[in-house]
């Protein structure tokens, strides 16, 4: 299944642009929307809620960011009231068995995801949204 709109959050430049184009050759999904800060992502789906915007079939998700880690910002999506499921993967260098364990808490994690991101596992995710959906 193709996704319609796809965010990706990292406070990484270069991972993101690397991400984006990874993501483009593989037809992820039609649009992608990059935050380098997930307190703006968290706002944008905030405000396309409110006005029945655009909503993103899915969320690549680091963990390891300043100002809002990816924690914050899970902590705050699940208080969101939003009338789409959203799949969320953890795409994170992190190998700590605490963070992992971590997000198996957060129901609205679909997957956790070590860095770095390939076309396999880009292509294991459009499969697993396709179960979801």
């Amino acid at each position: 299944m193709k996704n319609k709109l796809t965010y990706i959050i990292d406070d990484d430049k270069l991972t993101v642009k690397l991400m984006s184009i990874l993501i483009s050759k593989n037809d992820f999904c039609e649009e992608i929307q990059s935050f380098y800060n997930a307190q703006h992502a968290i706002d944008k789906l905030k405000q396309n809620a409110l006005e029945d915007g655009f909503l993103p079939d899915a969320i690549l998700l680091d963990l390891n960011m300043p100002f809002m880690d990816g924690w914050q910002f899970l902590d705050e999506f699940i208080l969101l009231s939003l009338k789409k499921e959203i799949s969320i993967f953890i795409m994170t260098s992190s190998i700590d068995p605490a963070d992992i364990e971590m997000a198996k808490k957060y129901s609205v994690v679909k997957q956790y995801i070590m860095k770095p991101i390939t076309a396999e596992k880009l292509n294991a995710l459009c499969i697993l949204i396709g179960e979801i959906n």
